[in-house]
């Protein structure tokens, strides 16, 4: 059994898929980079960009201490495998030479810092995002899917734009061993120990805010019970479960846009 789907046996057919297992940090790398580049396409085809905001971020299997990341003002439609920076605890960009997003570096590098089990984190300004944290409230497990945020993801207050590490800190702490953030007037964050999985949260997470929004509009919500929001919680909400979500995506963009690959 992997790392990924170790806390909870998922029931599943023989040959389900499992992450890959790699030979070497080279092999790791180009598929962490081509991973992390398919889920900036796909940030962009879901029309999360806005302007030069939104990261995601992938620890570097050779460095834990570094990350690469999407470059500054580079749209999430546009970014390559061969675009993304690599940067250090320091904030020195050591490969790579286009500018790197102070906001990036303030609010990962803690993460990573005080969650050596992530992997990758993904942070965007998506709209539904936007308009529930304004709100300011928890997500409801409402439907299946919203299930997988059950007990897993909390709130914090917005502290202004996030330059300073002592910012990312308080957001890595107001995270916790969580897998979601719902930052206040401000947007969406979330973790995984794959980038399949990190980034498929986000995505998930940005549409459970849409249909809480439009069943609140539509009438009283009727929210699962607390037994069977954490029983479906256990199955939909696990590791595995986040990445084997994305990988219909991964085939579906780089089909698509062959070039991210690059």
């Amino acid at each position: 059994m992997s790392k990924v789907d170790e806390e909870v046996a998922i029931p599943r057919p023989a040959n389900f898929p499992s992450p890959p297992v790699f030979g070497t940090d080279e092999e790791e790398r180009l598929y962490r980079k081509q991973r992390l580049a398919a889920a900036c396409r796909l940030f962009a085809h879901f029309g999360f960009d806005e302007g030069f905001a939104g990261h995601i971020t992938a620890r570097d299997p050779g460095r834990p201490d570094a990350f690469w990341v999407n470059p500054a003002g580079l749209h999430f439609a546009h970014v390559r495998a061969s675009d993304l920076l690599l940067v250090d605890a320091n904030g020195t960009v050591v490969e790579g030479d286009r500018p790197l997003n102070l906001a990036a570096f303030a609010i990962h590098s803690r993460l990573h810092k005080a969650r050596p089990d992530v992997v990758a984190a993904a942070h965007a300004h998506s709209m539904y995002g936007k308009a529930w944290s304004a709100v300011g409230e928890l997500l409801s497990p409402i439907t299946q899917d919203a299930c997988a945020f059950y007990n897993d993801h909390a709130v914090v207050d917005y502290g202004g734009v996030v330059l300073t590490p002592e910012e990312g800190d308080r957001l890595a702490d107001s995270l916790g061993d969580r897998k979601a953030l719902i930052l206040k007037n401000h947007g969406l964050l979330t973790v995984g120990r794959t980038i399949d999985e990190a980034a498929w949260w986000f995505i998930s997470m940005e549409r459970c805010c849409q249909a809480e929004a439009i069943a609140r509009g539509l009438g009283t919500v009727q929210p699962l019970s607390d037994e069977l929001a954490r029983a479906t919680s256990t199955m939909n909400g696990a590791p595995l479960a986040g990445w084997f979500s994305f990988q219909p995506l991964f085939d579906f963009i780089v089909q698509l846009q062959p070039d991210l690959l690059n």
